[in-house]
């Protein structure tokens, strides 16, 4: 299993800097996910770490090799990666077993049982007689992995591997994919602009925003704990409220709430971020028996999406205006205009304005 290291990549296009002293590291055998919006710089990270294009500036590690080292760096063939583009680029003339082969060493004794074992961890074992165009958009997928896993490389590079597949194949392929890189060996990195996908899947996730990465950990951390508003707005959906801090706690019009730990030495004026599910609905006959009533607020509509459901709300501020609110439940929908309570369960995150 390998390290990557990206240490200060810089790289700009005409008079356009894209990556902007980029540092990442993906631990030995992770699956790191760089999420981010579209220009951000995902794409030509991935290119650079390839060997497609040049760096201006910065390193490269693959464990111990330097393989990027400013504008120099080793021939793409030499560094032991390969990637999956988003389209999985099958040879549509050859068939499963053959554009698995085209990744396999020619002089690899057991070349051909070589093929059949990648074609099991993908989950396609007896299916390399066919052609691509027999494959479903989500078998082309695993072979293109299958093919890309052929050389024993050290680093995969996933670009937008799933997006060009449906809602209902895009879960089960993904963790068919972490599944195959892991009983691999391989150190992979996804690009994406999923953030459910990036959530779900990797071991580490990479924000990226103008050319840098501004906040890199593990998910579930990234989600409950973002560096700044940015990240929490952009990993899922964000409640953002001004807030004043003083002791420890923060007041909004929501209430009294618990910071993050790291957040408790803070003071003053600012906002705070919560998520929707932190926000619980108590409607009027619930709170006369569970004893908790929570801020007044009122119903002002509900998207209905099958695993749950949001809940959309105004609660009055000290000056009369109407602040909106977001929640998410599991439970029974209340109906528009209706007068409920809210009640914010957890931690909630605090940054001070600028």
């Amino acid at each position: 299993m390998t390290r990557l290291t990206v240490t200060g990549l810089r790289k700009s296009f005409g008079p356009t800097e894209v990556l902007r002293g980029l540092d990442l590291d993906v631990p030995s055998g992770a699956l790191a996910a760089v999420l981010g919006p579209s220009g951000c710089g995902k794409t030509t990270l991935l290119r650079v770490i390839a060997g497609f294009e040049d760096a201006d500036s910065g390193e490269v590690r693959l464990g111990d090799r330097v393989v990027v080292d400013g504008p120099r760096g080793l021939a793409p063939e030499k560094r032991r990666v390969t990637v999956v583009p988003q389209e999985g680029a099958l040879f549509p003339h050859l068939t499963v077993a053959d554009n698995v082969a085209f990744g396999v060493p020619r002089r690899l004794a057991g070349r051909r049982g070589r093929v059949d074992e990648l074609l099991e961890l993908v989950g396609l074992g007896g299916l390399g007689g066919r052609m691509p165009s027999e494959l479903s958009g989500g078998q082309q997928q695993r072979v293109a992995v299958a093919r890309a896993l052929g050389p024993a490389p050290d680093v995969v590079l996933l670009d937008e591997p799933f997006s060009a597949l449906d809602a209902a194949l895009r879960s089960a392929v993904r963790e068919d994919v972490r599944t195959a890189l892991r009983e691999a060996g391989a150190t992979g990195v996804l690009v994406t602009h999923d953030q459910e996908e990036a959530l779900s899947v990797a071991d580490v996730v990479a924000v990226v925003r103008d050319g840098r990465v501004v906040q890199a950990a593990a998910p579930e951390h990234l989600y409950r704990a973002p560096a700044d508003l940015g990240v929490a707005g952009f990993v899922g959906d964000a409640v953002v409220l001004a807030a004043e801090v003083a002791d420890g706690v923060a007041r909004t019009v929501l209430g009294r709430h618990a910071l993050m730990r790291g957040d408790q030495v803070l003071e003053g004026r600012g906002l705070v971020s919560v998520r929707p599910e932190q926000i619980h609905v108590v409607r009027s006959g619930r709170a006369a028996r569970s004893g908790q009533e929570g801020v007044p607020a009122r119903v002002t509509g509900t998207t209905f999406f099958g695993h749950d459901a949001t809940i959309r709300l105004e609660v009055r501020a000290p000056d009369g205006s109407a602040v909106p609110v977001l929640s998410r439940t599991f439970g029974p929908l209340p109906a528009e205009g209706e007068d409920v309570g809210l009640v914010v369960a957890g931690p909630v995150s605090f940054f001070v304005e600028d």
